[in-house]
């Protein structure tokens, strides 16, 4: 009895864990038609109608007024408060107890799981919704359609300029799918990936008493430095060693390195 409830325990810790919609890239496919969204830097998030999860199906710790109106059926979404704030957004979203820096979090939502029709009908199942009960803190993601590569092209640039992190373009009228598919797809003009910090070296100049660059590993084993993408904050308080990292590139060299790493976010 006891051998059986020891290999019940790891079903019951995942339990609850949501089957989500996940990206595959974009490599050039015929996305005429399609739907076109900014891609916020921020927090995935899965309310089932009662909780909110993480994408591993941990439960947040949200305040009871931010959720106080949330709908009875299934939502997904970002939590985010602006462009460039992951570090924040992560540290307020991972504490063990409900915060005060929830009332600057929005959830932003891309999916109504479970619904019937295309993309735009499913969503305004949340859109009617809103309209009855109303919150602050649910905001549905402007989707734009794409009428050619040019203008995809034309608004990822866009999202660049302003600081974005890329685009997700979807075929609105396929139906919900809880799995990776071709039917949406992240589009970046870079590539990111993630490493284990290794070594931490001193900067030089203005950066004289603070952290320089860091060099880091990838899961093969080779190793190359990352010194810029840092905030003076992230340079005083320099990533541990053995802690993951999420920096971009543009793309990898002969010899597998990444061309010119810049640092993005540490993996919580």
């Amino acid at each position: 009895m006891i051998r059986f409830f020891l290999l019940l325990v790891p079903f019951l810790l995942f339990a609850s864990k949501p089957n989500l919609l996940l990206l595959k890239t974009y490599k050039d496919q015929n996305i005429s038609g399609w739907l076109m969204s900014e891609k916020l830097d921020g927090i995935r998030a899965y309310w089932n109608g009662k909780k909110l999860l993480s994408r591993g199906g941990k439960e947040f710790k949200v305040p009871i007024w931010f959720t106080k109106n949330f709908p009875s059926f299934e939502i997904d979404g970002e939590l985010w408060t602006k462009r460039g704030d992951f570090e924040n957004i992560s540290s307020i979203t991972s504490r063990k107890s409900p915060n005060d820096g929830w009332k600057y979090i929005t959830y932003n939502i891309f999916e109504v799981p479970n619904q019937s029709g295309t993309l735009a009908q499913r969503l305004k199942v949340l859109k009617d919704y809103q309209t009855r009960h109303p919150s602050r803190y649910i905001k549905i993601i402007k989707q734009t359609t794409c009428k050619d590569k040019v203008h995809l092209k034309t608004f990822l640039k866009k999202v660049e300029s302003i600081g974005g992190e890329g685009v997700v373009i979807r075929d609105g009228k396929a139906p919900y799918i809880d799995k990776r598919t071709s039917k949406a797809l992240k589009v970046k003009s870079f590539q990111d990936a993630e490493c284990r910090v290794v070594t931490i070296s001193k900067g030089k100049g203005k950066y004289s008493d603070m952290m320089g660059s860091i060099s880091c590993k990838l899961d093969n084993d080779i190793e190359f430095k990352i010194g810029s993408g840092f905030s003076d904050e992230q340079r005083k308080n320099p990533p541990k060693i053995g802690s993951v990292v999420t920096f971009k590139s543009q793309g990898f060299t002969k010899y597998g390195k990444p061309r010119f790493p810049i640092f993005l976010r540490l993996r919580k």
